[in-house]
């Protein structure tokens, strides 16, 4: 029997779909011109991650903060780790104190609804999947991407169809809602900022519901202790 999530996941899905009709890949600076700024600061924003990977607070796995997920966080024993500055509006303020820039970064972009630093282990694979709301975009920032023999990165996304190789200080906006994976075919790890960004010009039933969705979702993270 489907869980609550899956049903309400697929019934908002099947809203947004019906009237929004774009690609995988956006164009950034149409789409979500602020993500420039993270870029022209991704040196300094590496810099902060590493410091979180390399310091002694545990950063939890994907399925410890959403235990929902651990179908394709905790699949194949690797880790999948996130730590977490902003979830859905709501601040978690202890992890942003120790990310001062990307915090500054954050705070002044209001499109920006989550913010994490995804730590992605040697080897890790992330099954299939598909994201449930296309309210919002996904910008991805890679800090910290593993080469293989030939030069190449050796983190790769597969979305609907297609691979994407993000090298340091690249980045990619796209909508998760289409099927997606992704690997780390290296020994290092892999780090990317990701960022949950609000989709511009929708029409006004559905930036209501989005808004309606995304303060939900703060709230039940406010409400678990989360934030």
């Amino acid at each position: 029997m489907d869980s609550l999530y899956e049903w309400s996941s697929r019934a908002i899905r099947r809203v947004y779909d019906a009237r929004i009709k774009t690609p995988p890949v956006l164009d950034i600076d149409t789409y979500f011109p602020d993500g420039r700024r993270f870029v022209a600061a991704w040196p300094q924003i590496r810099q902060e991650a590493l410091a979180i990977l390399e310091g002694a607070r545990a950063i939890p796995r994907f399925h410890e903060i959403m235990p929902s997920q651990a179908e394709i966080s905790a699949a194949d024993g690797r880790d999948w780790r996130m730590f977490v500055l902003k979830v859905y509006g709501q601040a978690i303020e202890t992890n942003m104190e120790a990310c001062p820039l990307l915090t500054q970064l954050v705070s002044s972009s209001p499109d920006v609804l989550s913010a994490t630093l995804s730590f992605l282990a040697p080897q890790k694979h992330v099954p299939r999947h598909c994201g449930p709301f296309r309210g919002i975009l996904r910008f991805q920032l890679n800090l910290e991407a593993p080469v293989d023999a030939r030069g190449q990165p050796s983190s790769v996304l597969w979305l609907a169809g297609h691979e994407h190789r993000l090298g340091n200080g690249e980045c990619l906006l796209w909508d998760d809602t289409y099927p997606h994976e992704v690997w780390n075919h290296s020994e290092q790890t892999r780090i990317a900022l990701l960022l949950d960004v609000r989709r511009p010009d929708m029409p006004l039933r559905l930036r209501l519901l989005s808004r309606a969705v995304t303060a939900g979702v703060g709230m039940v993270a406010r409400w678990r202790g989360f934030a």
